[in-house]
């Protein structure tokens, strides 16, 4: 086997430039990490959310929701506040200044997706969303097999 050729590595591959290309939008320009930028979206999208909803949401660990957390608070991005269900737990949610900062973002980290996606055709751009989601399934299938 040769791990260049190996379809899961080429995958990471993949979704690391990626990732790195649209980093490069917010962490240049605002400061943000991609945890941060996932954290602040993530958000955006939900107003707000316990901090333990925030790791299957965005793909990221408990260590990394923490951190990220921590200096977003610190920066005046996100409100931590106690669950009123949950002494344990937190309810996170954007500040002005959060929600400012991401609609500040999002129309550079579109044109960054615009411009990535230009390589493909339309039909290209369908195929590989319609590719991806079987892959997803069928990984999440083997997962589940798993347990």
């Amino acid at each position: 086997m040769k791990l260049q050729s190996f379809f899961p590595y080429q995958l990471a591959q993949l979704a690391e430039a990626v990732s790195r290309s649209v980093a490069g939008v917010y962490a240049d320009r605002f400061g943000l990490s991609r945890d941060e930028w996932r954290i602040l979206a993530a958000l955006a999208e939900e107003g707000q959310m316990q901090a333990s909803a925030l790791v299957p949401h965005t793909s990221l660990d408990k260590m990394q929701v923490s951190r990220a957390l921590a200096r977003m608070e610190q920066e005046g991005l996100v409100l931590r506040q106690p669950c009123p269900d949950d002494a344990r737990a937190r309810i996170v949610r954007p500040t002005a200044q959060g929600r400012k900062l991401y609609r500040k973002i999002v129309p550079m980290v579109q044109a960054r997706e615009a411009y990535l996606l230009q390589a493909l055709s339309c039909a290209e751009r369908e195929a590989l969303l319609r590719a991806m989601e079987k892959i997803r399934e069928r990984a999440m299938q083997a997962v589940d097999a798993a347990d």
